[in-house]
């Protein structure tokens, strides 16, 4: 999995690279199409359609890291940053697992 999550963020800063209309987005013209991915992938689950969801996930995935790369160029914080966050949630919320 790891060089495919590799594969998909240099794919992704490829695209803010070399694609005009990619190039163009912001965090702010993208923050409804994390909800609407978000929402079809909800809209998998509860229709039970193990296919779309694999797809839709990719999709939240894609624009999670679209999100990312844009945070990043700005000088926000990084993925990494993210996802050091978001691992530290996890644990603090879960001593009984982590502690």
């Amino acid at each position: 999995m790891t060089k495919e999550f590799s594969d998909l963020k240099g794919i992704v800063h490829e695209l803010r690279n070399k694609c005009p209309w990619d190039k163009e987005q912001t965090l702010h013209s993208l923050r409804d199409n994390i909800v609407e991915e978000a929402g079809e992938a909800k809209k998998a689950i509860e229709q039970d359609d193990k296919e779309n969801l694999k797809e839709e996930l990719g999709d939240v995935i894609l624009v999670a890291l679209m999100l990312a790369e844009i945070a990043e160029e700005k000088g926000f914080f990084t993925l990494t940053d993210s996802l050091k966050l978001v691992s530290e949630k996890m644990k603090g919320r879960h001593p009984h697992v982590f502690g």
